[in-house]
């Protein structure tokens, strides 16, 4: 009589459901697992649900959402401790971001005076990972912001004043007059290149800034972000992978700030965490909270070195949530009340500043007051240039439209390129450096 197969234990039905085993894993022992580094002290993690009711008056039906799940009442983590960041460095980002807010709300009280021309984009929420981010930088280096990141903008040496009068097509505007939105750089003495309005093409610009640096003999940090919708754009892959594959130092920052424009991003992507997309270009993937700056800038900072050893790109993920809508046009009615409430105790600027003053007792009440007393001079001061700045003559539409004398007058920033022989390749060559590309594989 054949003897009765044992039944199988629970333990063994837990362990093989948590390690499934690729296949052919069985003949080979190949067994595949990834990590994503998490700098996060939390992790929140909340489910919508759609729901399509008739409006009151009768006249039709409304989308909204609600929260389905999630821990809505979870208290504010710590900021993390830098291992970078020293007393000086922290109150200087504190400022930065000061000043975005308080440029953004001005900017805002100019819209609704009239004197916006076009709309305007709002970072509220997200001013941590902007200016930390940015302050990651070198001055000799480059970045490519979006239109949220106006706080990078200013680390990078524009002024309030720039900004407004760019919103408010000034004469004396980065752009002239000639542009009334964030669609403005400095190739000459910022290193910034003008954001791109077709989602995603920062990314291969800014990879092929860094592939003109290596061939003129200098590995460099390059930035850029994209947000939650936008990483799903065929150029944001085919972008990224070009930079993956030559090893430029690409820091790019996804900035998951929950919504899509009007979609909620668990409704956008089936990965738990955008960060996990690195996987597929053999690059390490990154995830901090972004209203946490000691997180940002540390990710920035570990990301920038990478890259000027020349060891390639990262994909760094920042978790935060947007706190205006999409511009300053959408009111935002589909965001369910309950997550603003929520998110709003993580504002990254009240974080900062209790651990600043608080915590670390690096800015004492009277020196944070006097802070925010300079920030708002300041801006009053650019504000006042801004609004009696003239505007540009109607003669002035023609300039920049055809080629004048000096426009291709374009030099090297760092050196001569260099040629070699093709296979000519030495120890000192300045090319890619060949790095095992599956960088999560344990």
């Amino acid at each position: 009589m054949a003897k009765k197969k044992a039944a199988p234990t629970a333990k063994y039905l837990q362990a093989k459901r948590q390690k499934p085993r690729a296949k052919g894993a069985e003949q080979t022992g190949d067994l595949r697992t990834y990590t994503i580094r998490d700098y996060r002290l939390e992790k929140p993690s909340f489910t919508l649900r759609q729901i399509v009711e008739r409006k009151k008056d009768g006249t039709g039906d409304e989308l909204r959402y609600e929260v389905e799940s999630g821990d809505l009442s979870a208290p504010v983590p710590p900021i993390r401790e830098s291992k970078y960041l020293s007393r000086e460095q922290c109150i200087e980002i504190y400022r930065w971001m000061l000043l975005n807010r308080r440029m953004e709300t001005a900017l805002e009280n100019l819209y609704k005076q009239g004197k916006v021309v076009g709309g305007v984009y709002f970072g509220l929420g997200q001013e941590a990972c902007s200016c930390a981010s940015a302050y990651a930088l070198h001055k000799d280096e480059w970045l490519g912001p979006m239109i949220r990141n106006q706080g990078a903008l200013l680390v990078r040496g524009f002024s309030p004043a720039d900004i407004m009068m760019q919103y408010m097509a000034k004469a004396g505007s980065p752009t002239k007059g000639r542009d009334a939105s964030s669609h403005f750089g400095d190739i000459e003495t910022r290193n910034v290149v003008a954001p791109i309005s077709t989602l995603g093409d920062l990314i291969p610009v800014l990879a092929g800034v860094a592939l003109g640096a290596r061939l003129q003999g200098k590995h460099i940090a390059v930035m850029t972000y994209i947000g939650d919708g936008g990483q799903s754009t065929g150029v944001t892959y085919e972008g990224l992978n070009f930079a993956a594959v030559q090893n430029l130092g690409l820091v790019l920052i996804v900035e998951n700030n929950l919504w899509g424009y009007s979609t909620p991003a668990d409704m956008q992507f089936r990965v738990k965490d955008l960060a996990e997309r690195a996987i597929a270009y053999g690059i390490p993937g990154v995830i901090v909270d972004g209203t946490d700056t000691c997180q940002v800038y540390d990710a920035c900072h570990e990301a920038c070195e990478r890259a000027r050893r020349g060891e390639g790109p990262t994909l760094i993920e920042a978790k935060m949530m947007r706190m205006k809508g999409h511009a300053i046009h959408d009111a935002a009615e589909y965001v369910p009340e309950p997550l603003f409430e929520y998110w709003k105790k993580r504002d990254p600027i009240a974080r900062f500043e209790d651990y600043l003053v608080n915590k670390k007792k690096w800015l004492t009440s009277a020196g944070n007051e006097a802070l925010i007393a300079g920030v708002e001079q300041q801006l009053e001061t650019d504000r006042e240039q801004a609004i009696n700045s003239p505007m540009p003559t109607p003669e002035s539409a023609a300039g920049g439209v055809y080629c004048e004398e000096g426009c291709h007058n374009i030099k090297p920033k760092y050196a001569m390129p260099k040629s070699r022989t093709i296979g000519d390749r030495d120890e000192k060559s300045s090319g890619p450096k060949r790095s095992e590309a599956p960088v999560h594989l344990k």
